[in-house]
């Protein structure tokens, strides 16, 4: 599993419109092979800040299945007008933290 992270300034005074646009979007992103879940969080320090979190089975479900396909023209045109600037995205995977027991 990858971690998808995208930090979104999104437009003053469009943040209603953002979350209501998002809403209808995450049906679209929801339906892609290899998508396993999402979540968007709102900054409580920052106005207009939000990070996604998309979860994919691989990168190319993300960066070929999703990005290359006619759903991702649906995504963009919902919600890429509202972003200033345009964010940066990258992909993460999980470090394995597992340890022994010292005796």
């Amino acid at each position: 599993m990858i971690l998808e992270a995208a930090m979104l300034q999104v437009k003053p005074g469009q943040g209603e419109a953002f979350e209501q646009a998002f809403r209808e979007a995450s049906g679209i992103i929801s339906s892609m092979q290899g998508y396993i879940g999402h979540e968007l969080q709102r900054c409580m320090e920052v106005p207009n800040k939000y990070l996604l979190l998309v979860k994919w089975e691989t990168i190319e479900d993300h960066t070929e299945g999703f990005r290359q396909s006619d759903s991702y023209a649906r995504w963009k045109g919902l919600l890429h007008h509202y972003y200033d600037p345009f964010p940066v995205v990258e992909h993460f995977e999980q470090v394995n933290l597992a340890y022994a027991a010292v005796e």
